[in-house]
């Protein structure tokens, strides 16, 4: 059934390609734990032991207060379809923002979303795959359209003046840096 090994494998990386949808969960030693649904065309794999997924601006930005204070991520995979699965991937992440040395080279890997705000650099631990013969089976339709048609919207300035409002902490207070310091 589930096994543990320290890198991705061959059919794990194809597993991921075909994916619509997957799931991040970070926390800090003392925060309230999060766990986040992505999609998007947002998630790519650089190696067996590293992965990168683009992060949009959203309500939200717990996931990089929690890896700026405390890199632990894991990422989910669940198969809807086909063969039963769940892939998890564990290990240490950090984040980079657009003002970073690193953004152009990293951002590089996927399409132009609009409202992209920072990218995510796993560096894999630890795979593990189990079952998932409880996940139920579902028919992928097509991607929503409105978290992007709103970042359009928006503009440049429009999404700073968010990310300023709304996303310069977490629910528990911790700092994201969204916004680069002058």
């Amino acid at each position: 059934m589930g096994k543990q090994i320290p890198e991705l494998e061959e059919q794990h990386i194809k597993f991921i390609a075909a994916q619509k949808l997957f799931f991040v969960g970070t926390a800090t030693a003392d925060s309230r734990i999060n766990v986040s649904p992505k999609g998007m065309d947002s998630f790519r794999v650089l190696g067996p032991n590293r992965v990168i997924w683009l992060n949009v601006t959203g309500s939200g930005n717990e996931t990089s207060a929690h890896i700026q204070q405390d890199g632990r991520m894991t990422v989910m995979f669940c198969a809807f379809t086909g063969k039963p699965l769940i892939l998890r991937l564990y290990g240490q992440a950090r984040v980079i923002h657009p003002y970073d040395a690193d953004w152009d080279e990293l951002f590089a890997h996927f399409p132009s979303i609009p409202g992209a705000r920072q990218v995510f650099d796993l560096s894999v631990d630890l795979v593990q795959t189990s079952c998932g013969m409880a996940v139920p089976y579902f028919d992928y339709v097509e991607e929503r359209e409105q978290l992007k048609t709103w970042a359009s919207k928006q503009g440049e300035a429009g999404l700073h003046q968010y990310w300023y409002d709304r996303n310069q902490q977490s629910l528990d207070g911790i700092p994201t840096h969204i916004l680069e310091e002058e």
